[in-house]
Order: C-alpha cells, then sequence, then structure tokens
C-alpha cells in the first residue's frame, strides 16, 4: 500500500475508534452576566446517552443540586433553574465561590466527569466598575498610574483564584479571592485611589 494511502488508512481507523467511545467532557462558558451560568456539553457519544444529568455543588448550599443536562448543546442555568429562587421571583446572581460541577450517564457510577471551577462574575463586574471610574477620573497621573498597579495586582489575584479551582487547589484559590476581594473594597472605599473636587464633580 502506498505511503499516504496507509497513513489515511490509520488515521480513519483511530477515527472510528474514537468515536465508538463514550468520553464524557463539559466545557464552562463565559456569559458575562452575573445571573446566568453557561455549560456546553464537549462528549463524544456512540449511541445517544441514557439519563444525562449535571451536579452543581455551589457555594454556601448545602445539598448538591441535580438537574437534566441537554447533550451536545449549550445549557444556561440561573437561579430559578438551580432553586436558589422560585419560579416568577426575580433572578439572583450566582454566587462568586469554588463551584463543583459534574456530568454524568447512566450507569452514573461509571460515567461521569468532575471540574472544579471558581466563579468570579460578581467580582469581575465590580472589578470593570472600578476601572472605568478610574478611568474616567481626572486625577494626577502619577496617582492614576499608581492606582493602575493595584488593579493589576487584583486582577491577579482573581485570575490566580481561577487558576487553583481549576486545579481542584480550593483552599488556596479561596484564599487567593478573599484576597482580591478584600483589596478591591479597599481601592473602591478609598475612590480609587483619586481624592479631590475631581471625584465630587465627576461621581457624586
Amino acid at each position: 500500500m502506498p505511503e499516504g494511502k496507509r497513513i489515511i488508512s490509520v488515521l480513519w481507523h483511530y477515527y472510528l475508534e474514537d468515536m465508538s467511545t463514550l468520553k464524557l467532557e463539559f466545557l464552562v462558558i463565559p456569559t458575562y452576566n452575573t445571573l446566568t451560568l453557561g455549560v456546553a456539553d464537549a462528549s463524544t457519544y456512540p449511541a445517544p446517552p441514557t439519563a444525562p444529568t449535571i451536579e452543581f455543588t455551589i457555594p454556601g448550599v448545602l445539598a448538591p443540586v441535580s438537574l437534566p443536562f441537554v447533550p451536545n448543546d449549550f445549557n444556561i442555568f440561573n437561579s430559578t433553574s438551580l432553586g436558589l429562587t422560585v419560579v416568577g421571583a426575580d433572578l439572583r446572581p450566582l454566587p462568586d465561590g469554588v463551584w463543583i460541577i459534574k456530568y454524568s450517564v447512566a450507569p452514573a457510577y461509571d460515567n461521569n466527569v468532575t471540574h472544579t471551577i471558581m466563579r468570579t462574575d460578581q467580582i469581575q463586574e465590580k472589578f470593570d466598575n472600578a476601572f472605568m471610574k478610574l478611568d474616567m477620573m481626572e486625577c494626577d497621573l502619577a496617582i492614576k498610574t499608581q492606582s493602575k498597579v493595584q488593579l493589576n495586582s487584583i486582577y491577579y489575584l482573581i485570575q490566580g483564584s481561577i487558576a487553583a479551582a481549576n486545579n481542584s487547589a480550593v483552599v488556596t484559590a479561596n484564599k487567593l479571592y478573599a484576597q482580591a476581594d478584600r483589596l478591591l473594597n479597599n481601592f473602591i472605599r478609598n475612590n480609587c485611589g483619586c481624592t479631590g473636587n475631581n471625584y465630587i464633580v465627576n461621581f457624586q
């Protein structure tokens, strides 16, 4: 067999072999909204799955929440679908912190995948507001530069908490998040490092 045809044959063999194997995977996709959480199915199914289920362990909620999951689709969850608010009530921002998400199909004891993530939508919204406020202020250049250095430090702490959670280092993730939140709150309380009449004129 010519070399080119042999390579194609080998690749096709592995493709068919891969397609016949169940491989569960999902991706948490940013929705850039504190009210929603997006999860996309990235699994490979040799046949339509039975009882696809997603389970959330939510910060501050004692019992895990299990819900049906739509395979091969982008699933969006909010406080109502997660049982945090009643049907008809206003949606509530989903809590920041370490979430443990488990996806399974029957038999669930054998077919499941779990990821740990750090949700940061609320602190990111607060960070974005502080950054935009600082950019609009007519502060002394040196003060504004120093304030941006502080914001950069906070940003890296947030990113560090995400990285730690992705590696299941829950204690470290929570510690970095708490540090970032504390520094950001102090930064906002101090008018983002800008004082004097400029703040009063632009933001009162």
